[in-house]
C-alpha cells in the first residue's frame, strides 16, 4: 500500500510514532513499514528520482489494530488527529463508536492522507 508524502525525513518519524516501530528506508524516497501482512510504503516520489511529487490519497487507509487507545495516545502529539464532526456529531479525531458499530479514529498525517484506526474487535464485517 503506497501512502505518497512530500517530506520522507517527516513522514518516517510520523509514522514510527504512531506505528511504534521505526520501519526501514529500502531507497532515497521510500521507507517501509510492516503492517500485519501489508506492507505500508510511505512514498516520496521526487526523492526517488522523479520529476514530481505525487498528491495525497483521496480515501482513508484504514488499519485495525488491537489497542486502539495506545495507537490514538501516540497519534495525539502528532496534531494530526481530525477536527471534523462525524454523524451523530461525534468527533472524528476521538476515539468513539461509529454509526456502522465500528470504535474508530480518523487523523491525517503530514502530507494530507487522510488514515483511520479501528479497533479490531469492532471491524464491520458487513450485516449478520
Amino acid at each position: 500500500m503506497i501512502v505518497p508524502v512530500t517530506n520522507l525525513e517527516h513522514a518516517a518519524r510520523f509514522y514510527s510514532a504512531l506505528f511504534d516501530s521505526p520501519g526501514v528506508r529500502v531507497s532515497p524516497g521510500r521507507h517501509y513499514f510492516n503492517c500485519g501482512g501489508v506492507i505500508l510504503a510511505v512514498y516520496d516520489a521526487v526523492a526517488d528520482g522523479d520529476r514530481e511529487a505525487v498528491r495525497a490519497n483521496a480515501e482513508h487507509i484504514y488499519f485495525a489494530v488491537p489497542d486502539l487507545q495506545a495507537v490514538y495516545d501516540r497519534a495525539v502529539p502528532t496534531g494530526g488527529l481530525s477536527t471534523a464532526t462525524g454523524d451523530g456529531n461525534l468527533p472524528m479525531g476521538q476515539i468513539g463508536r461509529r454509526p456502522w458499530g465500528e470504535v474508530s479514529f480518523y487523523l491525517r498525517d503530514p502530507a494530507g492522507n487522510p488514515l483511520c484506526f479501528v479497533d479490531e474487535q469492532s471491524i464491520f464485517r458487513g450485516p449478520k
